[in-house]
């Protein structure tokens, strides 16, 4: 009998051991934490997205930032989307450095993603006007506000995602004309066809309670945001209206992330019409939207060089004048001049080498690709067909803008994207290079 405790206390001691090992061996549980915070803004700021200032009286729906904080173990990343035009990195890397004091997310972690509106207070110098100042710094506060809030909210969650397509919302829009010329702005009766894909892909990525509840949605499309459902106000254009609507009927907050849309826009369907079909996709995909299992969570960020294009004046000069004559008619000689006064100003910044940013973020065997650029559709494509992953998705205007990256092709066949200026000045092949990049950060992630 005395010996039955030293045999019991050693069988206890190695239950406790095994339960120990199967705690210590079950996965770290996926927490989620949301926040949108609303950007203040006024009638008397100046709007972006056209070649001259813009003006707006009044808003519908809310100009966001919207943060989506994940964490699995020691892994926490933050995705932040603007309803601005797009931001440079002048105006973010401080902020990621900041979040990374006050929340302890590495600011290699965090992506801060513009949606494209081409209804909000102006945020760079483009074309004809600069930067709103004061809406810079409610943009860059309302990034970090998001962020904190939502990483003070972090909760359990499931994470389901759907690959869904919505294919009739957007179109390639640089169309082939006639005359041999490439589709801007103005009449396009005589278009022959297009130059390049349209990408359908509607990634859908839902993060929800344990009964079921949403805390999250992460949507993405690529065609140009373009397009409020009032004309003349302020907006987060068809996608965020459809965003904000749908939180409103299904709860949680939805984030929506801007795809490779350079050259997609929507030319034959309206707005109104627009936002109903990208919600109607969106709602259909997330009732069909699988659970994944113990989702792992990665991040990479890397620096990416690239030098400003040498060009030719004469021919840029030629191109513009030709195409704005022809096309615009009344006001062309304006955008002409404001081509050529953003010439003048890059001359002398030909062949400088800059510095931009490339990110890459798996959630389970999701993948999106931060590019800091108007990436062109084709450009995305042929990241996704090369992905080591399943199912890869493009957040253009991440972390940067550097203007269009245009295809080596596009290059070739000319037109308003690839016309220098403020809007597009990196060197033929950029666009290439920043794909050959990406790749490697996929193949390196595939091994995480």
């Amino acid at each position: 009998m005395k010996r039955t405790w030293p045999i019991l206390l050693v069988g206890l001691s190695l239950l406790w051991v095994t339960v120990r090992s199967l705690v210590a061996a079950e996965p770290a549980a996926l927490r989620v934490g949301t926040s949108a915070v609303n950007l203040p803004a006024d009638d008397a700021m100046v709007i972006a997205g056209g070649i001259g200032p813009g003006k707006a009286q009044g808003q519908e729906g809310q100009l966001r930032a919207t943060a989506v904080v994940l964490a699995k173990g020691a892994t926490t990343a933050a995705i932040v989307s603007c309803d601005v035009l797009m931001l440079t990195r002048d105006l973010l890397d401080p902020l990621t450095t900041e979040i990374e004091g006050a929340c302890g997310i590495p600011a290699a972690h965090v992506m801060i993603h513009s949606t494209h509106t081409h209804h909000a207070p102006s945020t760079m110098r483009v074309h004809a006007y600069d930067r709103d100042a004061t809406f810079c710094r409610e943009v860059q506060q309302a990034v970090v506000q998001a962020v904190r809030e939502a990483n003070a909210r972090l909760t359990e969650a499931t994470f389901s995602f759907q690959h869904a397509k919505e294919t009739t919302v957007g179109q390639n829009s640089r169309l082939l004309l006639a005359d041999g010329t490439i589709y801007w702005v103005g009449p396009r009766d005589d278009a022959v066809r297009p130059t390049g894909p349209f990408d359908p892909d509607l990634p859908v990525l839902a993060f929800r309670s344990a009964v079921g509840k949403n805390l999250a949605v992460i949507f993405g499309h690529s065609t140009h945001t373009i397009g409020g459902l009032t004309p003349g106000v302020r907006s987060p254009a068809f996608y965020g209206m459809a965003a904000q609507r749908m939180e409103q009927d299904l709860g949680g907050t939805f984030c929506f992330l801007e795809g490779a849309s350079g050259s997609t826009h929507r030319l034959d369907v309206e707005a109104k019409e627009a936002a109903q079909r990208i919600e109607a996709a969106v709602r259909a995909a997330l009732a069909q939207a699988p659970v994944q299992e113990h989702p792992q969570l990665a991040v990479i960020k890397r620096p990416f060089t690239f030098r400003v294009r040498t060009f030719d004046e004469q021919a840029e000069e030629q191109a513009v004048t030709a195409y704005c004559t022809k096309r615009i008619g009344a006001g062309a000689e304006g955008v002409i001049d404001v081509f050529r006064q953003m010439r003048k100003e890059l001359a002398a910044q030909q062949g400088q080498e800059r510095t931009t940013w490339i990110q890459t973020i798996r959630i389970g065997d999701v993948v999106i690709v931060g590019v800091p650029a108007e990436f062109f559709t084709s450009l995305g494509v042929e990241l996704k067909h090369r992905s080591p992953f399943a199912h890869t998705f493009i957040a253009e205007l991440s972390n940067d803008w550097i203007g269009y990256l245009p295809d080596r092709a596009a290059h070739q066949l000319g037109g308003y994207q690839v016309w220098t200026g403020f809007h597009s000045y990196a060197e033929p092949g950029t666009g290439e290079r920043v794909v050959d990049a990406a790749m490697e950060m996929l193949e390196e992630l595939k091994q995480k």
